[in-house]
């Protein structure tokens, strides 16, 4: 059964930027900049059977509009006890849309409501034993963060393997954006 979920690729100049921020962080195991995305929706472990449903149905929302996204700030996830460094991204309409319409095309094929808000963000670290200490320090040593722009030409379908996170991840299916 594949484990799989939607997302949006991170282009290699936006992810080598990233990777600057890597190092100085107790309990961090730091994402690889090729494994960088933004998940737009968790699918879970499928059958053969949901997972060609899922690829037809997301064929629909192929050329969907094209929009340019911004990276912001630094944040966490896990409030005192922190559990992921992230890149998050500024608030666009575009993306909360194609967000939406992936969630209620996937409900259509059977799969259950997504239970988590939606927080597009790119997880640059998984945090274990990390105080919120350390990580307010690391954020503020890290200095300003310079935002970065990028236009997704595309969404995938990605599968990972049962692991602890962080990837690898495998394009199994792209749909193009509209230029």
């Amino acid at each position: 059964m594949p484990r799989l979920f939607t997302g949006l690729e991170i282009p290699p100049d936006v992810g080598f930027a990233l990777s600057l921020k890597r190092g100085g962080l107790t309990g961090a195991r730091w994402i690889d900049p090729e494994n960088y995305h933004i998940t737009l929706r968790f699918i879970g472990d499928v059958d053969g059977n949901t997972a060609d449903e899922v690829v037809d149905s997301l064929e629909r929302l192929s050329n969907s509009l094209q929009f340019s996204l911004r990276l912001t700030h630094l944040g966490t996830f896990g409030g005192d006890k922190p559990r992921a460094l992230y890149a998050g991204v500024e608030p666009s309409e575009a993306l909360n849309r194609l967000q939406a319409a992936q969630e209620r095309m996937l409900q259509r094929v059977g799969l259950p409501p997504e239970g988590r808000k939606f927080v597009p963000h790119v997880s640059l670290a998984r945090l274990r034993g990390t105080s919120a200490e350390d990580v307010a320090r690391f954020m503020a040593e890290a200095a300003r963060f310079e935002p970065l722009s990028f236009v997704p030409v595309r969404f995938v379908l990605f599968s990972s393997r049962d692991s602890v996170g962080g990837g690898p991840y495998l394009v199994e299916q792209s749909y193009p954006l509209a230029a």
